[in-house]
């Protein structure tokens, strides 16, 4: 006979299967994004999504990269580092945002993109550039053993995936993925 409902055979693996559209991720992020810098009334997850999109569109029209950038897995590590490294009470003005936001980008597509190196000038928007290293160096800092862990652990990599779905709602059906992993 079957085992009970609720109950499975030690050592059987449990399937964990997450699915989500990249525009439903680029969603969620811009929606996790706008709640935890909730002093800027004003900013819509769109704005967010557009701040990624240029970006991603300057370097391939630049030709620093082949294919676009914006994927499920690397929105994953994306919102690792907002999550970390965005602190709202902190960010006073959507250029303050819109500077830490491009700094977690730039090390997204530093560790996680194509390319060996990418120019700076299209996730650098204020003048001081020394603040922008500042910013990078402090979250390497603080998040490099989650940043290694993410390509390491399926299993970090999926709770994180099921943290970012969970921060929106809504889908649009297209580009469809599918985490599954057995635990």
């Amino acid at each position: 006979p079957p085992p009970p409902a609720g109950s499975r055979a030690s050592g059987s693996p449990r399937r964990v299967v997450v699915q989500a559209s990249t525009g439903e991720l680029l969603r969620c992020l811009g929606d996790f994004v706008c709640r935890r810098c909730y002093r800027l009334k004003e900013l819509s997850p769109g704005e967010l999504i557009s701040w990624f999109r240029s970006v991603d569109r300057s370097l391939l029209l630049q030709g620093w990269q082949d294919q676009g950038f914006i994927t499920p897995a690397n929105l994953v590590f994306v919102y690792l580092l907002c999550r970390e490294a965005l602190r709202g009470e902190d960010i006073g003005s959507q250029a303050e945002l819109q500077a830490a936001f491009l700094t977690c980008l730039y090390l997204a597509y530093s560790y996680m993109g194509n390319e060996i190196s990418y120019p700076l000038k299209p996730f650098l928007v204020e003048g001081d550039k020394g603040r922008f290293w500042e910013r990078c160096l402090g979250i390497i800092q603080r998040l490099s053993a989650k940043m290694l862990r993410i390509n390491a652990d399926p299993h970090y990599f999926t709770q994180l995936f099921q943290d970012l779905k969970s921060e929106g709602e809504g889908g649009d059906g297209s580009k469809h993925w599918t985490i599954s992993l057995d635990r």
